[in-house]
């Protein structure tokens, strides 16, 4: 009993606690969905039903007074087909909408005369004119195009009163997915100094997504894509929405004061269709610091006297950066260029070399077919650009110049080019491998560069050059390079090529002379130098001066080494005395005395053939001896025994005179001729 009760207790207590939990998973579960939902805002989440069935659009209501007048106008997709398919109004009855009039002529009984459709493919849209009208005309109607029941159409309800004060309707707008709005609001003089706002019906209230007194008020759905700009009337003021989105549809409110406290406002009622010819532009733009950006705007061709202008977005303003009559904000020279392609309708503006500065929201905007500004966000990611190169290059008059791209190989299917960069925009130069003279540009594929040659640069080059990439017509990165070109010869001290040289001074060198001018080609500097002759002769010059100060005891030395060697020889020379043997001279040495017979019989065969001319003379004549001479020679001829003791005798005085002599001088020659009475 005791375990039934125990059972039956717990069993009981189980069953009891089921709902409970079941309530508090259900809560949970709807606190996490909660969680899940975004934080409200002024956009919708979901685009309305009729804007993705049915592309046609009329007012929501229409407002009218007895025996008055009404006009409703409904819009429609300009395609072939509904520009040339019948438009009708029809009213509602039950599930049927029976058709009151159309573009075929037919008019329903009880509206003759009083009721007319009009169409009007070139505006896109068809209008639906009522008079006398009366209490029984109000009720639920329809605008639509083709036949009825195919749901190309939009419910319209006519609401007719006895009194004169009719509400305003709200001002209708057509626009195209991913295309701008653009709106003018205007509230009179007395209006001037209101705040002026543009809000967004939701329920009973309206949410703030723009104003002109807080940046903050925002929303950040809207952000950088809505501007609200002053006009010169006072109380007016413009809004431009781009990028419009399908939860962009809906009714909106612009006023002067605040919604629901003081003030006016106005409802303005935008529908969002899809048109498949309206191209979707990029509404972000991703680049490296240090890089470049590329955007895309949209212009009609045909539209000569369109003005096209991109600036960067402020909540109450834009500031402009370039436009296509000429215009470049200082700050962005060399920065901003805008190239125009007439082949697919757009207008590339490239920014480059980005910094932190650059991030935020840029603006496409244009005076005619406002539907086609655009915006995109700028955006910077941690990176270095593809294109490297020296972005900074200083030249001289006459000199060549090469400014130098590098590209990586995801670049190397890409079109290369370079472009001189001007106010009005870039003047192109495509690459090419091959070279040809003047200012080109070259690509040299094997070590992927792309190189801008000048052969002899001018003033009129210096500026900013662009290095690019593009592919399939569209513009890629670019790198921006300044060029500096410099008149010859100016400051040609201060180049790196003069040497510094250590003068010397007045000061030191009282008397020192200027240098006249020197050869063509020639450079002096302050110094008076020259420095245009052959590198490093200011050195040279310096260095020749301590060579000299340094050889010159050598050179000394060895002058004095070389003069005593000299004197040495001359000596030995003179010491070789000159001996007379009768009528003939001669140099004799100590060698010559080894063999006093050798030299004996020698000077004998000399003596019959020859004799010596005057002294000092370089010739022998030869003579034919007469009786008279023959017997002189032959009485004073000696015996062989004789002439050897004369050269010895000759011999030793000539050593002892040797012997007196020494070192101090030469000693005079001896005359050793025999007696003349030998002779």
């Amino acid at each position: 009993m005791g375990w039934n009760g125990g059972f039956s207790t717990s069993y009981c207590s189980k069953q009891n606690s089921q709902p409970g939990n079941a309530r508090k998973m259900a809560l949970l579960a709807f606190i996490f969905l909660l969680a899940l939902l975004p934080a409200g805002s002024a956009k919708s989440r979901h685009p309305p039903k009729a804007t993705i069935l049915s592309p046609v659009f009329g007012p929501r209501q229409v407002y009218g007074v007895v025996g008055g007048s009404v006009t409703v106008k409904c819009f429609y997709p300009p395609t072939s087909v509904n520009r040339h398919d019948r438009k009708y109004w029809c009213r509602q009855s039950g599930r049927r909408c029976v058709t009151v009039a159309s573009t075929t002529g037919y008019v329903s009984s009880g509206y003759e005369g009083r009721i007319s459709v009009t169409d009007y493919p070139e505006a896109e849209n068809f209008q639906i004119s009522i008079s006398s009208l009366s209490p029984t005309d109000a009720g639920t109607y329809e605008c639509g195009v083709g036949d009825n029941g195919r749901g190309l159409s939009y419910k319209v309800t006519l609401s007719v009163s006895q009194g004169p004060d009719v509400p305003e309707a709200a001002e209708l707008f057509y626009v195209k997915l991913h295309s701008t709005w653009t709106v003018t609001c205007s509230f009179g003089e007395e209006f001037t100094y209101f705040r002026k706002y543009l809000c967004k019906m939701e329920g009973e209230g309206c949410h703030d997504i723009i104003d002109n007194i807080e940046d903050d008020v925002i929303d950040a759905d809207y952000r950088g894509r809505v501007l609200l700009s002053l006009e010169r009337s006072p109380g007016s003021f413009s809004i431009m929405m781009t990028q419009m989105d399908w939860e962009d549809a809906g009714l909106y409110r612009c006023g002067a004061g605040e919604y629901g406290k003081n003030g006016k406002s106005k409802e303005l009622d935008v529908f969002i269709y899809e048109d498949k010819n309206f191209p979707l532009m990029k509404s972000t733009v991703t680049a490296t610091e240090g890089g470049s950006a590329t955007f895309e705007c949209l212009y009609e061709p045909l539209k000569k006297s369109s003005t096209r202008v991109w600036a960067k977005w402020k909540s109450d303003k834009y500031t402009r950066i370039i436009d296509n009559t000429g215009y470049v904000k200082p700050q962005y020279e060399g920065r901003v260029a805008m190239f125009e392609n007439p082949n697919n309708r757009t207008v590339t503006v490239i920014l480059n070399q980005l910094n932190e500065a650059d991030k935020g929201y840029y603006w496409c905007i244009t005076n005619e077919l406002k539907e086609q500004q655009t915006s995109a966000e700028l955006k910077l990611t941690e990176g270095k650009p593809q294109l490297t190169g020296q972005k900074e290059v200083e030249a001289r008059v006459g000199s060549r110049v090469d400014l130098t791209c590098s590209y990586p190989c995801a670049y190397y299917s890409y079109e290369k080019y370079w472009c001189k960069w001007s106010p009005s925009g870039c003047s192109m130069m495509p690459a090419s491998d091959v070279r040809q003279p003047g200012p080109e540009a070259t690509c040299n594929t094997s070590n992927r560069t792309v190189i801008l040659s000048f052969d002899s640069v001018t003033e009129e080059d210096a500026g900013w050059y662009w290095c690019g990439v593009k592919r399939n017509g569209l513009f890629g990165e670019t790198m921006a390079v300044k060029l500096s070109v410099t008149a010859a010869g100016n400051d040609a001290k201060h180049s790196p090529e003069l040497l510094d040289v250590d003068a010397p001074s007045h000061a030191e060198f009282p008397n020192h002379v200027e240098p006249g001018p020197g050869p063509r080609g020639g450079a002096y500097s302050d110094s008076g130098v020259r420095s245009g002759a052959a590198p490093g002769s200011s050195d040279q010059g310096h260095g020749s001066n301590t060579l000299a100060l340094v050889l010159g005891p050598i050179a000394a030395l060895l002058l004095i080494v070389v003069t005593a060697f000299a004197v040495v020889k001359y000596r030995q020379m003179k010491r070789s005395d000159l001996v007379s043997i009768g009528s003939y001279r001669t140099n004799i040495s100590m060698s010559d005395f080894e063999s006093v017979k050798d030299y004996s019989a020698s000077n004998s065969a000399c003596v019959k053939e020859s004799q010596e001319t005057a002294i000092g003379g370089d010739e022998f004549v030869t003579t034919t001896d007469t009786p008279e001479s023959a017997a002189e020679a032959k009485k004073a001829k000696r015996s062989s025994k004789e002439d050897a003791d004369l050269a010895y005798s000759t011999f030793l005085l000539t050593s002892g005179s040797i012997a007196q002599g020494g070192s101090g001088g030469d000693s005079p020659a001896l005359d050793v001729s025999p007696p003349q009475d030998q002779v």
